[in-house]
């Protein structure tokens, strides 16, 4: 029996035999964390539609497809050990154990993250978080990459990188935390790791055909699923964000604000420099922008004041804008353009917050105290956040590379697919299913299909007729 009782103000109490002390939950605090959860569950099928929309028509439903299996897979690991290697008590400076192993004795004992919930309801929280750090990188595979292996490569990359990383930024053995730097929602966890590891898949995937031709100077298919996956973002980021502080307070209330605007800030910037080349006041940049926004918000968004949230925004907006021509300048096929949004913009919010964090208002929440940022003259608070953002780019790179690679030699776990079903397209080729029931196929190749697999339309009037 769970030794959980209820007292007069309708607060949850949990008595702890092995030391004789009683905890106490408020069930507003943990209707906020699980509400929270929610927000940000609806957030990786919000990647889905944001990747889906860019890509070309024939790739449409792949990556909503991805979306789902990610939460799926994740969702399992993070049963299996993925909570216990990022969240045991016992880790070391880098990783868990398995203490936790299956979930056991994940239940009525205050979390690691926070007194005020008890564990079962971090646990439920953080999953979400490793739920779409993944498919974040998943962009990296637009277009090309065989969906099967993709199951494995999701439950490794989790396990070698996402969990390691979490572990030494928010386990309270971790090496990061440790000594201190500020990360209240991911900017190094599930952006820069993410963003890094789409640029190791854009690289060992390779370049897609056509590239540097017309070919693949296409816009983005399906602008409104463009629009409807940032709104599924921004509107889950404020679980994202706001649900960090754990608890219903001001500090939760303030992560909500500064997240909105820097959304904001960040949208109208990069839609900006997009008009000054073509004139065009462009929804995509838009898009774009608020997601840099959001971004670059995420590490900042209990340590800063709104005014500094602008800044976030404008930074974000410009530097994630001008980081996509990368792509051009070294010569990797990053297609949805993750590495410069998600990892450029988890790097300038690493940075950022260590210049405009502010001990009072990480101490919205009562109880959160820190020497602050360069506002509060703690200036070798930079210094660790930029360890902090350079070991999570290595890091995650190399681990990313080293799992693709030993992928590459097993049978069946390659990810790179035919010249010929990138052609077609992945929805027809790995599925079966499309997003729409017309899927248009171009090229000689295309034809040829058509020609030898797809019934023509006076054969298929034939066939009605008899």
């Amino acid at each position: 029996m769970v030794n959980i009782t209820s007292d007069a103000s309708g607060s949850l109490d949990w008595f702890d035999p092995a030391t004789g002390e009683t905890w106490v939950y408020n069930p507003g605090d943990i209707a906020w964390v699980l509400a929270s959860t929610a927000l940000v569950w609806i957030m990786v099928p919000g990647v889905g539609y944001f990747y889906s929309g860019l890509l070309r028509r024939k790739n449409a439903l792949s990556m909503i497809y991805l979306s789902m299996m990610t939460i799926a897979v994740v969702s399992f690991q993070w049963f299996f050990w993925g909570f216990s290697l990022a969240f045991s008590e016992n880790a070391s400076l880098f990783i868990g154990d398995l203490k936790y192993f299956a979930l056991q004795g994940v239940l009525e004992q205050p979390s690691i993250g926070s007194t005020r919930i008890p564990s079962i309801v971090y646990c439920v929280y953080q999953l979400m978080f490793a739920a779409i750090t993944p498919m974040i990188a998943i962009g990296g595979v637009a277009e090309r990459a065989h969906l099967g292996p993709l199951l494995f490569f999701v439950f490794a990359w989790s396990t070698l990188v996402y969990d390691p990383i979490a572990c030494w930024t928010w386990n309270t053995n971790g090496w990061s935390f440790v000594h201190g730097s500020y990360d209240f929602a991911g900017g190094t966890p599930v952006h820069i790791s993410s963003g890094t590891a789409a640029l190791a898949i854009s690289l060992y995937l390779g370049k897609r055909r056509g590239y540097g031709t017309h070919e693949l100077a296409y816009k983005p298919h399906n602008t409104s699923y463009v629009i409807l996956g940032t709104c599924f973002l921004w509107f889950g980021w404020f679980g994202f964000n706001g649900g960090s502080a754990l608890s219903a307070n001001l500090r939760a209330a303030q992560a909500c604000i500064v997240t909105n605007l820097a959304a904001s800030v960040g949208g109208i910037t990069w839609m900006l420099w997009d008009w000054r080349i073509e004139k065009k006041w462009s929804a995509v940049g838009f898009c774009s922008g608020a997601v840099a926004g959001l971004v670059a918000i995420t590490p900042a968004s209990g340590f800063v004041g709104s005014p500094a949230s602008v800044l976030f925004g404008v930074m974000a907006g410009t530097l994630c804008n001008f980081a996509t021509q990368l792509k051009f300048i070294f010569g990797y096929d990053d297609s949805l353009d993750v590495f410069a949004s998600h990892a450029i913009g988890g790097i300038i919010g690493n940075i950022l917050t260590a210049l405009f964090a502010q001990a009072s208002v990480a101490n919205y929440d009562g109880a959160t105290v820190i020497p602050g940022g360069w506002l509060d003259h703690h200036y070798i608070q930079l210094a660790w956040h930029l360890a902090d953002s350079a070991a999570g780019f290595s890091y995650s790179f190399v681990m990313t590379t080293i799992i693709l690679w030993i992928m590459h030699f097993i049978p069946g776990l390659r990810l790179r697919v035919t010249e010929d079903a990138e052609i077609i397209g992945m929805d027809e080729t790995e599925m079966g299913e499309f997003a729409y029931d017309y899927v248009a196929l171009d090229s000689d190749k295309a034809s040829e299909y058509i020609r030898t697999e797809k019934p023509s339309r006076t054969e298929s009037q034939e066939a009605t007729s008899a």
